[in-house]
């Protein structure tokens, strides 16, 4: 909490006089927990585990046409589940009464402000996190090709950015395929690194593109909507990565529609203040909570996968 130095080669010592604003660290934005939504009626007392229902579709015949005399030809519903089980998160920072006592600025006050970005940034890796464990996955093996994977891992080495191209064949293969519902209204979302942004604003293809339809859009670094996915930067490395591909040629995007993670709250994160120890002179402030993530649905099939991730091997 002090700068001591000499006032001189020998004498006394001095704390020279502090600015009367402390001036504080920024942090990436925290983007990904805004797109996951609580999982209802799950809460304390409720067990370490919730289980999800999942409807499958059924199956839909060539023709749907009878006889008179044929009984209705009947199907069965499939129903599955998949359990979210929570986790205890949480760090903390000590600090002594004597920094509260002698020094200029309040450490309880500037822990809490720091130790609130630290919860966001990691909640936020970790709702990324979730999302990166859907069985789809897409590479950029050209700047007009693509592959798309659907066991869950990269077969494929992306040698080119993310562009026009790859975004309008990955909404066609969520809308088309895999039969996404949108996330919102019409609109898919797509969270991507800033690395990936780069490589969408630069393609002549969109240039060309918004030069009649949003002019403004490249002086405000803006992605826009491309047909119908919302795009949304994400500066945080720790839940998109800015260097994926060859020779890290790419960054990370995930591309989503509605319903694609799942969060489990039993307790929601806080600040917590420690009972003071030693008399009062050790003390502390954490940040606790009981959640987690997980993927609804962690399957490649139609109707049923709602996550696409652009990755590389």
């Amino acid at each position: 909490m002090f700068s001591w130095s000499f006032d001189a080669p020998t004498g006394t010592y001095k704390n020279h006089e502090l600015s009367s604003k402390l001036r504080i660290a920024s942090i990436a934005q925290t983007k990904f927990l805004q797109f996951v939504r609580p999982e209802p009626g799950y809460g304390k007392k409720k067990g370490e585990t919730i289980t999800i229902t999942r409807l499958s579709n059924i199956a839909v015949p060539s023709n749907g046409r009878i006889s008179e005399n044929n009984r209705i030809p009947e199907d069965n519903i499939v129903l599955t589940t998949v359990a979210i089980t929570v986790s205890e998160w949480g760090r903390a920072v000590p600090y002594t009464s004597l920094a509260t006592d002698l020094g200029k600025f309040d450490p309880e006050s500037m822990i809490q402000k720091k130790l609130k970005d630290q919860m966001a940034l990691v909640l936020d890796a970790a709702a990324a996190a979730a999302h990166k464990t859907g069985q789809i996955k897409a590479e950029a093996i050209g700047s007009t090709s693509i592959n798309f994977d659907t066991a869950g891992s990269a077969t494929q080495q992306a040698v080119s950015n993310l562009q026009v191209y790859h975004v309008e064949q990955i909404r066609d293969y969520m809308f088309s395929t895999l039969f996404v519902p949108p996330y919102e209204g019409d609109d898919y979302v797509c969270l991507v690194s800033t690395k990936a942004k780069r490589g969408v604003i630069n393609d002549p293809a969109w240039e060309i593109w918004h030069k009649y339809t949003d002019p403004e859009a490249k002086w405000a670094g803006e992605i826009g909507r491309i047909e119908n996915i919302r795009f949304v930067e994400i500066n945080n490395t720790g839940a998109l990565s800015g260097s994926i591909g060859l020779n890290g040629v790419a960054g990370e995007a995930i591309f989503m529609g509605e319903d694609g993670v799942a969060m489990a709250v039993a307790e929601d994160p806080e600040l917590r203040a420690a009972i003071p120890q030693d008399y009062g002179r050790a003390q502390s402030v954490a940040w606790y909570g009981i959640l987690e993530f997980g993927l609804v649905w962690n399957t490649a099939n139609a109707g049923e996968a709602k996550v696409v991730h652009f990755t590389s091997t």
